[in-house]
C-alpha cells in the first residue's frame, strides 16, 4: 500500500509523527517541495501531483497543516488518483493569516473525490475546531476531534502519535 506524506510549512521535522509512521509503513514516501520556507501553492500542488503520478498504485495521502491545503487545492484542481486522505490539523490561512502562506487562500470547499478524515485539535492555534468541522463537511470528510494536542508538531511533543494510526489504518484497508 502506497502512503504519501504531504508535510506543511518548513517541511519534515525530525522526530515528528509523519517520520515515525513513514518508517513503519512499507512503500511510503514524503512529497519533497523545492522551497519549504517560502511555500507557493501552485508549486506545492504540482509537486504533489508529480508524487502521486510516480506512485505504483493510488496512494493514501497523509497531510499535515499546509500539506492539508495542498491536498485540497490539488483535488479541487482536478487531482485524481488518491485512494483516501488523512488530513491532520489543517491551517486556516483565511482567519489566521501569516503573509508567507496567504497564497493558499481561499481554502477550497469542493468535495474531495476520495474518502477522507479531518483530524482537528481543540488547542490548535492555526485553526479552530469549528472551522475544521466546516471544512470537513465541505470536503465530504469525516471529522474527528483528537483532543488538546496543539498543532501536532514534534516541538509540542506529539512524538509517534499512536492514536492517529487508528484514523489512518481504516483508510489503508478500505
Amino acid at each position: 500500500m502506497a502512503v504519501l506524506f504531504v508535510d506543511g510549512w518548513f517541511g519534515p521535522d525530525p522526530g515528528d509523527w509523519q517520520e515515525c509512521w513513514a518508517r513503519e509503513l512499507p512503500g511510503s514516501s514524503r512529497v519533497v517541495q523545492d522551497d519549504w520556507d517560502v511555500p507557493e501553492r501552485h508549486a506545492w500542488v504540482r509537486r504533489l501531483d508529480e508524487a502521486v503520478a510516480a506512485c505504483p498504485e493510488p496512494p493514501v495521502l497523509v497531510g499535515h497543516s499546509l500539506g492539508v491545503l495542498t491536498i485540497a487545492h490539488w483535488a479541487a484542481g482536478g487531482g485524481r488518483g488518491a485512494r483516501g486522505a488523512l488530513l491532520v490539523t489543517p491551517a486556516d490561512v483565511e482567519r489566521n493569516p501569516d503573509p508567507a502562506i496567504t497564497g493558499f487562500a481561499p481554502l477550497p470547499v469542493e468535495a474531495l473525490p476520495f474518502p477522507a478524515v479531518v483530524a482537528a485539535s481543540r488547542t490548535d492555534r492555526w485553526m479552530t475546531p469549528e472551522r475544521a468541522r466546516h471544512f470537513a463537511a465541505a470536503w465530504g470528510a469525516r471529522f474527528v476531534d483528537v483532543g488538546d494536542v496543539g498543532h501536532l508538531t514534534a516541538a509540542e511533543g506529539s512524538g509517534a502519535w499512536p492514536a492517529g494510526r487508528s484514523l489512518l489504518d481504516p483508510l489503508l484497508t478500505a
